[in-house]
């Protein structure tokens, strides 16, 4: 884990985009693993000691994946719906996490279940962020047809975060699948329409519009290296800087 003892972070507010894998552990059949989960909690802890205001993003693919079951004859608005759930379930794991850490949190659904998490409202969010709370936004948009990656665009457009952190499992934007091509060149900046010229994956178009049309970068970075959570969070160099040039 890196020193953190003295670090400042450059950010006043950010968004952390987790993706459900990865909370599972690799080849396991357990769609959630605590001992993960722990350790992206123990990284969280360590950005927010020194007052970095905080929002997490977490999809839900370790459970579910809307599109999939769409493409296999189901309703795909229904389908939306199960996967939006699929995230409240692994918002609750974070909570659950977060708290153990001594962090204080809470989740906010934008679907209403008042007896496990707070519905979202951007006024009620914005004030936990001001008092020190890590918010988990949960359950997507609330609405069918967008990916968590909108939802983490939406929310941060909405809160008025500086950043927001992708966390992956690669080391950031390449210009081609460094898994099917080992001469793929890793950028460590590149702008909007640079990704879009290109067709380089960093987020589905509707959020990719998003951060766009409100000048909010996006930090691709792998989750994998210990501490990694921490050394983003805390404005170390790593991954990739996506923004307007």
């Amino acid at each position: 884990m890196p020193n953190t003892a003295s670090a400042k972070p450059p950010y006043k507010r950010a968004i952390l985009k987790l993706s459900g894998e990865a909370l599972r552990e690799p080849g396991s059949t357990d769609n959630i693993s605590p001992e993960i989960v722990e350790r992206i909690a123990t990284e969280i802890r360590d950005a927010v000691k020194d007052g970095l205001q905080l929002g997490v993003v977490v999809g839900g693919g370790n459970f579910w994946r809307g599109a999939a079951a769409s493409a296999r004859g189901m309703d795909r608005a229904t389908a939306d719906y199960v996967g939006m759930l699929a995230t409240v379930m692994n918002a609750l794991a974070v909570q659950s996490a977060l708290e153990h850490q001594g962090v204080p949190c809470i989740v906010q659904s934008a679907i209403e279940m008042k007896n496990v998490a707070e519905t979202f409202l951007r006024k009620k969010a914005e004030r936990h962020l001001d008092d020190g709370f890590v918010v988990i936004f949960a359950a997507g948009t609330g609405s069918p047809f967008f990916s968590t990656d909108t939802t983490a665009a939406l929310r941060a457009s909405e809160m008025g975060a500086d950043v927001i952190f992708k966390a992956t499992m690669v080391d950031g934007v390449y210009d081609s699948d460094p898994k099917k091509n080992p001469d793929a060149k890793r950028y460590e900046t590149v702008t909007f329409q640079e990704c879009l010229s290109k067709q380089l994956k960093v987020m589905d178009a509707t959020a990719f519009s998003l951060c766009m049309d409100n000048h909010i970068p996006i930090i691709v970075f792998d989750l994998g290296p210990l501490g990694n959570v921490t050394r983003a969070l805390l404005g170390d160099p790593i991954g990739t800087v996506v923004n307007g040039g």
